[in-house]
């Protein structure tokens, strides 16, 4: 199976407590369990990581690249500004790997500082505004890209 990290950015580990209007009330652990589930019906191997930490974020971004692996991001607050995880999503794309870029909720009918992703020109592709359901968009979108989810 082709491996996928799902990778999730500062304050996602909060999911169903934080801001349950705007990021639904499933646990993050919930989170994990659907992208695992989603991903196997998908034909992909989903691994699902969050931290609050710029720097592991960007390491684990440098992993996929070494490993091989593609990437659903959802960089969180990070997507706003910072560069070296902008520079790290880059190295991902231009291995010839495959970043789809996340969101829960849809940045652009926030606040006027969510408008603008430094991450967004770098990744394949960006999801946004379709709840947790947008993680499953984009390991569906992986899956189509890489021909691993099947016809029925």
């Amino acid at each position: 199976m082709t491996r996928v990290l799902v990778l999730n950015g500062p304050n996602l580990g909060r999911l169903g407590v934080r801001d349950p209007d705007v990021y639904g009330s499933v646990s993050y652990a919930g989170l994990v369990e659907r992208a695992r589930a989603w991903g196997e019906g998908l034909g992909l191997d989903v691994e699902v990581r969050q931290t609050d930490d710029e720097s592991q974020l960007v390491g684990w971004l440098h992993e996929a690249v070494d490993a091989r692996a593609h990437v659903a991001l959802n960089p969180a607050a990070f997507t706003h500004y910072s560069y070296s995880l902008r520079d790290a999503a880059a190295q991902v794309t231009q291995a010839g790997l495959h970043l789809v870029e996340i969101h829960i909720s849809n940045p652009y009918a926030r606040e006027e500082f969510r408008h603008r992703s430094v991450v967004g020109p770098v990744a394949t592709g960006t999801i946004a505004g379709f709840g947790l359901g947008s993680y499953r968009l984009a390991l569906q979108a992986l899956a189509d890209l890489l021909g691993t989810a099947s016809d029925a």
